[in-house]
C-alpha cells in the first residue's frame, strides 16, 4: 500500500507525509508503516463487510491513533493531543473530536456498547492477532523487540498479563465481521504465545 495515496486529506499531504515519517522511526520494530498500513486495510475490510461506521474519524484516527510510539507510557494521550492540535484547520469540530476520543480508545481497547466507531477502530488495530502464525510470530518477536531493554522475565510478566487478560474477554473483537472471521484464529494465536511463554 503506498500510505500517502491512502491519506484521506489531500488537502493536507504535507500532514500524511509527517505521519508517514512518524511510523518509519528506527526504532519501530512493530509499530511501523506496515502496522499502519495492516489496520487501515482491516478498516476498510470491515467498511466492505458492513460494519456501521464513520468513516472518516475512524479513517484518521487509524492513522493517529500509533503516530507517537517510544514505549514510554502514555503514548495514545501524545497521538491524541497531536491529533488535536494538527486537525481543528482540515475537519469539522465534531470529528476532530472523535478522532481524538478513538485515538485514546487504543490504550485498552475496551469501547463501550454500541460504539461503533471505536469498536471497529479497536477491531481493525488488533486484528494482528488474527494473523496467519507466520506473521503473529513476526509480530510477537517485534513487540519484545520494541521493548528490548526490558529484563527477559520482566517482559515475560508483562506480556502474559496482556494475553491472559486478552483471554479472559468475552469477545477479542466488537464488530459482528470481525467476531465471525476473526475471532477463532486470534485465540489461538494468543494462546500459542501465551503457552510459550510458560504463561
Amino acid at each position: 500500500m503506498d500510505l500517502l495515496l491512502a491519506w484521506p486529506l489531500p488537502c493536507s499531504r504535507e500532514l500524511g507525509a509527517q505521519l508517514v515519517a512518524a511510523y518509519t522511526h528506527p526504532d519501530r520494530r512493530y509499530h511501523d508503516t506496515r502496522h499502519l498500513a495492516e489496520v487501515l486495510e482491516r478498516v476498510h475490510e470491515l467498511c466492505a463487510e458492513g460494519a456501521p461506521f464513520d468513516r472518516m474519524p475512524v479513517v484518521l484516527a487509524a492513522w493517529f491513533h500509533d503516530s507517537v510510539y517510544d514505549t514510554r507510557p502514555h503514548a495514545e494521550r501524545r497521538s491524541a493531543a497531536w491529533a488535536a492540535e494538527v486537525l481543528p484547520t482540515l475537519v469539522e469540530p465534531e470529528v476532530v473530536e472523535e478522532v481524538v476520543r478513538l485515538v485514546l480508545l487504543t490504550e485498552r481497547h475496551r469501547p463501550a456498547r454500541g460504539d461503533d466507531n471505536g469498536g471497529a477502530l479497536c477491531d481493525a488495530d488488533l486484528a494482528i492477532l488474527a494473523a496467519d502464525p507466520e506473521r503473529y510470530a513476526e509480530y510477537a518477536a517485534a513487540v519484545r523487540e520494541e521493548y528490548a531493554e526490558v529484563p527477559d522475565d520482566r517482559f515475560r510478566t508483562g506480556r502474559a498479563a496482556v494475553l491472559r487478560d486478552l483471554l479472559a474477554k468475552p469477545h477479542l473483537f466488537h464488530t459482528t465481521h470481525a467476531r465471525a472471521a476473526w475471532e477463532p484464529a486470534a485465540r489461538a494465536n494468543v494462546a500459542r504465545e501465551l503457552a510459550a511463554l510458560g504463561g
